[in-house]
């Protein structure tokens, strides 16, 4: 029996995971390496990848300030409209990408709520990068504060009350008690939101306006390199994504790591 679960769960990974990413080099390298190059150093291509990044930063630290310090206030403080606070947290769990850009054209855009205002000002956010940042930051928002709420929940209050009674100052209290406690689980969510971010298509396409060198990120450059039929290009597009993906993880991986050596006891070998 563990033989055979073992065999449909290395059979699973191997079909759902390893042969989509083999296709998608394969795919990629198809006409040579020379048209892979030049796929992944147009100009639109560079500018969709600056702005995958750029939104993949500013959403992991705005959800990182964000998630740790909601986590904190639900975890170890009780108020009124406390599951309030939860239920907008899971919020963009339970609505559509697609609705959650349309809620932003509907705020922001020419005809929206704050569109006269934002004209009369000259500032643009729908179909300019604000709105693909903001629209990328409301759908990824709920994955560190999800990754902490129950791990703080279960750890209690004693250690940060004998800390406070022993002296300890609030920023002493979170880098010294909270953060060690934490740090797993906030890393995971980290990785967690920066894979989302960089991979958004819902709300993204609808904020964005499609256009190519200004407000595309990688996922939309790929669906229009795609509608075009330029199958290579789109491939090699896709790649860098894939690319982006195993960064993440031997980040993740080379920090664990180096925590693990951090917290090892002395004289004790791996």
């Amino acid at each position: 029996m563990r033989l055979t679960v073992i065999l449909v769960a290395v059979a699973f990974v191997v079909l759902l995971v390893l042969l989509p990413v083999i296709a998608v080099f394969a795919e990629a390298l198809r006409k040579g390496i020379d048209v892979y190059v030049a796929s992944i150093t147009d100009h639109d291509a560079l500018s969709a990848l600056r702005l995958t990044l750029l939104t993949a930063a500013i959403s992991v630290t705005a959800n990182l300030v964000f998630g740790v310090a909601a986590a904190w206030v639900i975890a170890k403080f009780e108020f009124r409209g406390k599951s309030m606070l939860l239920s907008l947290i899971d919020l963009p769990f339970a609505v559509s990408p697609v609705i959650s850009g349309l809620v932003f054209v509907l705020l922001f855009g020419a005809q929206g709520w704050f569109g006269g205002w934002l004209i009369d000002h000259n500032v643009q956010i729908v179909f300019a990068e604000p709105g693909v940042i903001l629209a990328t930051i409301f759908v990824t928002f709920p994955f560190i504060a999800r990754e902490l709420i129950p791990l703080m929940q279960e750890q209690g209050t004693e250690e940060e009350e004998a800390a406070v009674l022993l002296g300890a100052r609030a920023w002493q209290l979170f880098r010294r008690v909270t953060l060690p406690n934490i740090r797993w689980a906030l890393l995971y969510g980290v990785v967690l939101c920066n894979a989302r971010a960089m991979g958004e298509f819902g709300a993204v396409s609808v904020v964005s306006g499609h256009i190519r060198g200004r407000t595309n990120t990688l996922p939309l450059h790929v669906e229009i390199l795609y509608n075009e039929y330029n199958f290579s290009a789109a491939f090699a597009v896709a790649s860098l994504l894939t690319l982006l993906a195993v960064v993440t993880l031997v980040v993740k991986s080379l920090l664990e790591w180096k925590t693990r050596q951090v917290d090892r006891p002395l004289g004790v070998e791996e």
